[in-house]
C-alpha cells in the first residue's frame, strides 16, 4: 500500500534532516521501468547517497595524498566536525602533530585568521602544549596564529567550542578531549557539527585515550605514530638518525565507508604530506642506492680499522707541518721565568 501524502512528506523531511546532519544531500531515484518487479516499482522512496557527486571539490580540505583523498570521498570535509582519534595516551603527540599538519594546510587557504585550540586542564596537564618555537619550523605556523583556551571543566570547554565554532574570525577550531566523558554524547557533537556547517569552518575533535563511540562527525581518523625513516643525505640514508615525522592513519569512519590504512610523512620544508612507500620497496631502494653510487663515483674506499689495525695508507706525498699553537723547544720559558710568566698583569 502506497504511503499517504502527509506520511511521505514527513519521511522526506526526516531524511533531509538526517542528510543535513551527516553532511550529505538527499537524492530521489528515478522510478524503475514498467517491466521491473512489483517490489522494486515503488517510487515513493528517497535514498540518501554518499557519493562524490553530492559535494563540490571546494568543500574538502585536500591532504595532497590522492589515495587518501579518494578514500575520504574527496578529502577532509571543511564545514563539518571531524574526529581525530588516539587510542592510547602515548599517541597524544602523534594526534597533536597530525592536527598541526592539518592546521598548516588550513592556514594556507585561510591566511590571516588564527586557530583556536581548546582543551581541559586535565588534557593539557597530561599531554602538554605544542612547542611554540617549533611551530614555525615544522609547520610554518607563527605562534600568534595558534591560540589556546584552557577550561577547568569539560562543560566549559564544550561551551567555548560551540561559541567559537559559530564565529568566522577563526580559520578552524580544535577541541581536545581525554577519555569517554558522559557529556560528550551525540547531542554535544551534533551541536558542534551544526555550528561548523553554519559558519563554514572545520572543527577538529581530538579524542585522546578513549574508545570509539557514536558521534555526529562524518569522518573519524585513527592516528598513531609510525616509525620515522632515516634522514636522507647526499650519500644516502644516515644510519641511526631520525627523519621526518610519520603518522599511521586508519579510516575508522567516512562518507564513503571505505576503510584503509596509510603511512604519511610530513615534509617540514614543503609543509605537505607525503605517502611513504612500502617497506619492501624502501629496503630494495636503500640496498640498490649504494651500488649505483659506487658505479657512478668510482672512488677508493678506506676500510674501517678492526681491533687496532692501521687504516689503508693514503695515496700521494705526505708533508709535515708544525703543530699549530705549540711553541718550539727553544721558546719554552725558563724555570726562573715561569713564576713571572704566570703572575697576573698589573695596571700601570
Amino acid at each position: 500500500m502506497a504511503m499517504s501524502a502527509v506520511a511521505r512528506d514527513t519521511v522526506f523531511a526526516l531524511r533531509r534532516q538526517i542528510a543535513k546532519i551527516e553532511g550529505t544531500l538527499p537524492e530521489r531515484l528515478e522510478a524503475p521501468a514498467s517491466g521491473a518487479p512489483a517490489d522494486t516499482a515503488r517510487s515513493d522512496i528517497t535514498v540518501v547517497r554518499r557519493g562524490l557527486v553530492v559535494a563540490s571539490p571546494d568543500a574538502f580540505l585536500h591532504t595532497g595524498i590522492e589515495r587518501l583523498d579518494t578514500a575520504l570521498g574527496g578529502g577532509l570535509p571543511k564545514a563539518t566536525l571531524s574526529e581525530i582519534h588516539g587510542l592510547e595516551t602515548r599517541d597524544a603527540g602523534a594526534v597533536a602533530g597530525f592536527a598541526l599538519s592539518l592546521t598548516s594546510l588550513i592556514l594556507k587557504e585561510k591566511q590571516g585568521l588564527p586557530i583556536l585550540w581548546i582543551g581541559t586542564a586535565e588534557i593539557f596537564r597530561e599531554a602538554g602544549f605544542p612547542y611554540a618555537r617549533g611551530l614555525q619550523i615544522l609547520f610554518g605556523i607563527e605562534p600568534e596564529q595558534l591560540l589556546f583556551s584552557e577550561a577547568p571543566k569539560l562543560l566549559d570547554a564544550l561551551w567555548i567550542a560551540e561559541e567559537a565554532a559559530r564565529m568566522t574570525a577563526f580559520a578552524a577550531v580544535i577541541l581536545e578531549i581525554r577519555g569517554n566523558p558522559q557529556r560528550l554524547d551525540l547531542t554535544a557533537t551534533r551541536r558542534l557539527h551544526a555550528r561548523a556547517q553554519s559558519a563554514g569552518r572545520p572543527v577538529l575533535l581530538l579524542r585522546q585515550a578513549g574508545a570509539a563511540e557514536p558521534t555526529s562527525a562524518p569522518v573519524r581518523l585513527i592516528v598513531s605514530a609510525a616509525p620515522a625513516a632515516s634522514r636522507e643525505t647526499l650519500a644516502g640514508p644516515l644510519a641511526g638518525s631520525i627523519g621526518r615525522p610519520a603518522f599511521t592513519v586508519d579510516i575508522g569512519k567516512s562518507r564513503t565507508a571505505l576503510p584503509g590504512q596509510f603511512t604519511l610523512e610530513w615534509n617540514p620544508d614543503e609543509h605537505a604530506f607525503e605517502e611513504r612507500r612500502r617497506g619492501e620497496e624502501r629496503r630494495s631502494d636503500e640496498e640498490r642506492r649504494p651500488q649505483e653510487e659506487r658505479a657512478a663515483n668510482p672512488v677508493a674506499v678506506v676500510p674501517v680499522p678492526v681491533r687496532g689495525a692501521d687504516p689503508a695508507p693514503a695515496s700521494g706525498a705526505v708533508l709535515a707541518f708544525p703543530a699549530v699553537g705549540s711553541p718550539a723547544a727553544g721558546d719554552q720559558p725558563s724555570r726562573q721565568q715561569r713564576p713571572a710568566h704566570r703572575s697576573p698583569r698589573r695596571a700601570g
